[in-house]
């Protein structure tokens, strides 16, 4: 997988998912990585596409939206202070997220291979769990290490 930009942080406080993705949209047009565009498009697909995942011991978020609201690609990964309810993909209920991973692309093949890629290392709990564990200042450096060091999937 490419190497991207990405943007790190830990021990924030939202109610609920919507809470988060309002965050999101902020911090990213701050940091000028998105169209002024993305905050709403990002709360519109959530709501008809959520994206809570359970996994076998946590869950996780991966909100996105359309490449047309990117202006550069990058990953927001944040570590809430206390799990957020996000609706869970393909169900009715909500699942308490541990870990946000926004992601933020220009290219709509490249987004699919990011969130295979994403949701094949999140299946590991091990690493999930380091995640997790990992000291704000490392937690950065663990999340890029693992999944930008993998070998680039060929594409067709």
């Amino acid at each position: 997988m490419q190497p991207c930009e990405l943007f790190v942080t830990s021990g924030i406080h939202f109610a609920n998912a919507e809470q988060a993705l309002v965050h999101i949209g902020r911090e990213m047009l701050a940091q000028g990585v998105v169209n002024a565009s993305y905050p709403g498009a990002l709360l519109a697909r959530e709501a008809q596409f959520p994206t809570g995942i359970a996994l076998d011991q946590h869950a996780v978020a991966i909100p996105h939206c359309g490449a047309e609201h990117a202006r550069r690609p990058c990953l927001y990964l944040i570590r809430p202070a206390q799990p957020v309810p996000f609706q869970q993909a393909d169900e009715e209920s909500t699942v308490a997220v541990s870990l946000i991973i926004a992601l933020i692309v220009t290219d709509p093949q490249q987004q699919l291979v990011l969130l295979r890629t994403l949701f094949g290392q999140l299946q590991d709990a091990d690493f999930l769990d380091a995640l997790l564990a990992a000291p704000d200042e490392t937690l950065g450096e663990l999340f890029r290490r693992r999944l930008f060091s993998l070998p680039s999937s060929p594409t067709s």
